[in-house]
């Protein structure tokens, strides 16, 4: 019994798959004189085709074959851009539609690549991206992201230079490195993330310069990309200056930027690495300011009371805080810090970051709210040496205690709104460390408990006497929002007024939805002049049935959901 046999009676009737038959019999074709009608030269070899198969499998041959160019009518057609072995491999793909990737040499493989490029075979030239990228080495990757600049593939460009980011000092020692192009050394040297001393960087600027004397009217551009007002004095008169490729000018410039420029000014570098927490001994952290200092980074978020568990500081004038060192300088985003919450007290803080101990930059500032729980901080990409806390308040006693601190670079941040965070993602809920602080219920946090299905006359609300009280909900910490969506209690056809209020610190409160003029039931949708805020309060005026105001459930922002298409149009909330 043949193959084709097995395959036919191994498949339901209705259904015949022959794939790898049909790519077996075309490949057959491929390179083969049998009905060929179309020769290519390359390297002095003819290498027939056949053009039907070429133009559908190809844009670019369909143009060169069909399209009234002048190779249309050729029967041969010289190519000159092009190896023998690569053409073939290309050839073998289009006719097959399969190729073994794993048994190419990277010379041969970024050949085929470039092919493929050019002659629009995506599927290909994706397969070949993919595999490079899971076998980039130091010896391989400055030739692969050369070859992704000039083909301008962005993928494969971004996964090199991420490579070669957490490798700077040991990719300069590669001969490879040697080779880039002029326009790929100036585009690595100009990154943040490039992480290797100045001197290192300007060493490797020579030994390029030497490797390639036909490009030294190109050093001036690449030399741009160094960063001299980073070196020292003597290593801009030793080395820099005797090189002798940079000007008495620049170095004169880069010593007096030295000496006039903030530190904080200066454009530093620093590893990064996407969503790694850095803040840990792993990464050489350590915590040098603050009482009971090995809690704060011990990675330990469940095992903490009064008593232990904790990094602390005494909140007072002159404070120096918490106070960590990072192993090394590195590219950050984001902060993520728990805050001492075995009760409902509140803190106040703000944090500082400084490249050498000296100059501090504020990045968060929440001095004026209330935080509690876990903080989720975002802020403007900065290189970062020391992280330094500073609490300014706690509504219990006059210590500022954090259990938590991580610290890590965020590929994808939220909108921020003047540093605090305008989130598209309900923020009152208990996994984001929203409390209730005021109201009543059988259940404590059912407002925010994201469930609002299971509610009746006894249970699955919250709820306040009208007239001598209101439902409070603490956010975990200040958000930038716009709307804001409630289930008022619904299992007859009661009626209820409220108004809506929202506070950063508990004390002054802004009203940001009034309707103590109307009658409302049910689902609530609501919309406001975006501000910051970390409290709502819910006030409610009425009740048709009674002297209670009921609510079963409260997001912010409001959440769209399938029942909201078919409710009418949003009103704005009037102020």
């Amino acid at each position: 019994m043949s193959r084709r046999q097995v395959l036919s009676i191994s498949l339901p009737s209705s259904e015949v798959h022959h794939l790898q038959a049909l790519s077996e019999d075309m490949e057959i074709l491929c390179c083969n004189d049998l009905y060929s009608d179309v020769t290519f030269l390359v390297e002095d070899t003819k290498i027939p085709a056949h053009k039907v198969i070429l133009a559908a499998r190809s844009q670019y041959f369909r143009a060169l074959l069909y399209g009234g160019l002048r190779e249309s009518s050729e029967d041969v057609i010289e190519l000159q851009d092009a190896s023998k072995e690569a053409f073939t491999h290309v050839l073998r793909y289009l006719y097959a539609g399969c190729l073994s990737l794993s048994s190419f040499k990277e010379e041969l493989l970024l050949e085929i690549l470039g092919l493929s490029h050019k002659y629009s075979v995506g599927d290909l030239e994706l397969a070949i991206c993919e595999n490079l990228k899971t076998n980039l080495s130091l010896e391989n990757v400055c030739s692969i992201y050369d070859t992704a600049v000039l083909f301008s593939l962005e993928s494969l460009a971004n996964a090199a230079l991420r490579f070669i980011d957490g490798r700077a000092t040991d990719i300069m020692r590669q001969e490879s490195f040697k080779e880039l192009s002029p326009e790929s050394l100036k585009s690595i040297f100009s990154r943040d993330s490039f992480y290797a001393s100045e001197v290192e960087i300007f060493n490797s600027v020579c030994e390029w310069a030497r490797a390639n004397p036909a490009e030294r009217n190109n050093i001036p551009t690449i030399l741009e990309s160094v960063r001299f007002p980073l070196m020292t004095r003597l290593d801009l008169l030793n080395i820099v200056r005797a090189s002798g490729l940079v000007s008495p000018d620049m170095i004169l410039d880069a010593m007096l930027q030295k000496e006039t420029v903030k530190e904080t000014d200066l454009r530093r570098r620093g590893i990064i690495q996407p969503e790694e927490n850095v803040a840990t001994s792993r990464y050489g952290a350590t915590v040098e300011e603050g009482e009971m200092k090995s809690a704060l980074l011990d990675g330990d978020i469940c095992n903490y009371d009064s008593e232990r568990g904790y990094t602390r500081h005494p909140i007072e004038e002159g404070t120096k805080g918490i106070k960590i060192k990072l192993g090394a300088p590195h590219i950050l985003n984001h902060f993520k810090m728990l805050l001492w919450d075995r009760d409902l007290r509140m803190y106040s803080y703000y944090i500082e970051v400084s490249i050498d101990d000296s100059q501090w930059t504020r990045v968060i500032d929440h001095t004026g709210v209330h935080c509690r729980s876990w903080q989720y901080l975002y802020f403007q990409e900065k290189v970062v040496r020391y992280i330094r806390i500073i609490g300014t308040f706690n509504s219990v006693n006059r210590t500022f205690h954090a259990v938590a601190f991580q610290a890590s670079y965020a590929s994808d941040i939220p909108e921020l709104e003047n540093g605090i965070i305008g989130p598209t993602y309900n923020v009152a809920t208990v996994k984001l460390s929203a409390a209730m602080i005021e109201g009543v219920s059988r259940t404590r946090n059912a407002l925010i408990n994201e469930s609002y299905t299971n509610y009746d006359w006894e249970n699955g609300y919250t709820c306040h006497q009208i007239g001598t009280g209101w439902l409070v909900i603490h956010l975990g910490q200040p958000y930038a929002a716009d709307s804001m969506r409630m289930l008022l209690w619904d299992c007859d056809d009661r009626q209820y007024s409220y108004y809506i209020e929202v506070s950063d610190n508990g004390r002054d409160w802004t009203m940001v939805h009034d309707k103590t003029r109307e009658r409302c039931r049910s689902w609530q949708h609501i919309r406001f002049e975006k501000r910051s805020f970390c409290y709502v309060r819910i006030v409610g005026t009425h009740n048709t049935a009674n002297d209670v105001f009921h609510c079963v459930h409260f997001e912010c922002p409001a959440q769209v959901s399938d029942m909201d298409k078919s409710l009418p149009p949003v009103q704005e909330a009037s102020q």
